[in-house]
């Protein structure tokens, strides 16, 4: 038996909202990935800005 046009219509149709779907999922994952890279930069800068200023500290107390 084969496929009408309105089947093969919905074929195509659910199809593309698969590819859709992926192409979101794979952009929120390289978001998040890039939002982790950042949130670490960030925190490692944080960290030793806060040893230069206690650094800058010990030594203005001396």
């Amino acid at each position: 038996m084969t496929e009408s046009h309105v089947e093969q219509a919905v074929q195509a149709r659910v199809a593309a909202a698969r590819v859709r779907i992926q192409a979101a999922k794979e952009r929120r994952d390289s978001l998040a990935q890039a939002r982790k890279r950042g949130l670490a930069h960030r925190h490692a800068v944080k960290l030793r800005n806060l040893a230069e200023s206690e650094r800058r500290q010990t030594e203005a107390d001396q």
